[in-house]
């Protein structure tokens, strides 16, 4: 009976999980137009629905209407593994996120390092998608998005061992239940380390460059590569795409939001399982919506104020300032915790 709890427990989860991404992915898209279009002083999307909250609805119909072509000389194959690639590990990173002391799928002891083995892949479908296209633009375009990876994962790694020696452990609850209020939030430990805000930013940058959100955005470049590994799919292999992104950039500001803003601790100390009246939530699963999609706004305010940088400065921002920071930072905060803890 047990077995059959849990296994109906995870089935649960596994169809909670999947809505998430997809609600994520179509009103992600609807704050992005709305954002781009306040930014730029316009109005957006108002026609279909309120304030066009319908929108995400209607171009989703569009979307699964539409023909899934594959052009001719492509590896079919690899065509159509290549968003279930982007999609797949980005659901299954989800497993492991706590969104509240007693909301997750699954309380792993090593779900930073499970999240970074997930995330590993999603260059992966990029590559593939890119090369099985058989499409010249979508080929150059792998070939960046594997440059720029592997050019921002030693950076977000580095980080992320920092903040594992600053937490002494791997699992996401216990780092958030180190957090208790905004004071004890590690981007404003000083004890552990003085850069602890710019290793929040080197992170926080990292996330979007292994998203390919803009300024980063060179393996998507428009206005030189038309799509980018995008270019030859249509319909739903498109949308699939876009799904992965818009879950991995979720994920992103969900690994930010524990690692140093407290998780779902709230910033006043508060009991994060306290009832609260306002739509029946707890209030830890309202702080950490709060903060999340206070960084996905973020996100989006970023892509449409700065310009996309040329692919050379995108590089050497990794490789002569990134890594280098993130390295003084992970030998100055492994002396500081040496000299306070003995």
């Amino acid at each position: 009976m047990g077995n059959y709890t849990e296994l109906l427990r995870l089935l649960a989860y596994l169809v909670g999980i999947i809505a998430f991404a997809a609600l994520n992915a179509a009103y992600l898209v609807w704050l992005e137009r709305k954002e781009a279009a306040h930014i730029q002083r316009r109005i957006g999307p108002k026609e279909v629905g309120p304030y066009g909250l319908l929108q995400p609805l209607a171009d989703g119909i569009k979307l699964m209407t539409k023909q899934l072509i594959v052009p001719a000389g492509a590896d079919v194959i690899l065509f159509k593994v290549a968003p279930l690639l982007i999609l797949a590990p980005a659901i299954a990173s989800f497993v492991t996120i706590p969104f509240s002391e007693t909301l997750v799928a699954r309380n792993i002891n090593l779900g930073l390092l499970m999240i970074f083995a997930f995330a590993s892949l999603n260059v992966m479908g990029v590559l593939i998608g890119g090369w099985g296209s058989n499409n010249k633009y979508a080929v150059i375009s792998a070939a960046r998005a594997v440059s720029q990876n592997v050019a921002y994962e030693i950076p977000m790694l580095i980080t992320a061992i920092t903040m594992v020696m600053v937490a002494g452990t791997m699992n996401l609850n216990e780092i958030v239940m180190q957090q208790p209020n905004i004071f004890k939030w590690y981007i404003f430990r000083f004890t552990a380390s003085p850069l602890m805000p710019v290793a929040f930013l080197i992170f926080f940058i990292c996330s979007l460059a292994e998203t390919n959100r803009a300024p980063f955005d060179m393996a998507e470049a428009e206005s030189e590569l038309v799509a980018g590994a995008y270019t030859e799919y249509s319909g739903m292999g498109f949308g699939v795409f876009f799904m992965g992104e818009y879950a991995n950039v979720v994920i992103g500001c969900s690994l930010a939001t524990i690692l140093f803003l407290g998780g779902w601790q709230s910033p006043f100390g508060v009991p994060a399982d306290a009832h609260w009246s306002l739509f029946l939530f707890k209030p830890g699963i309202l702080w950490f919506l709060i903060k999340l999609y206070l960084l996905c706004f973020t996100v989006i305010w970023v892509r449409w104020t700065y310009p996309r940088t040329q692919f050379y400065g995108l590089l050497n921002l990794s490789w002569k300032y990134l890594i280098p920071i993130s390295l003084f930072n992970l030998l100055l905060t492994g002396a500081m915790l040496k000299v306070f803890q003995s």
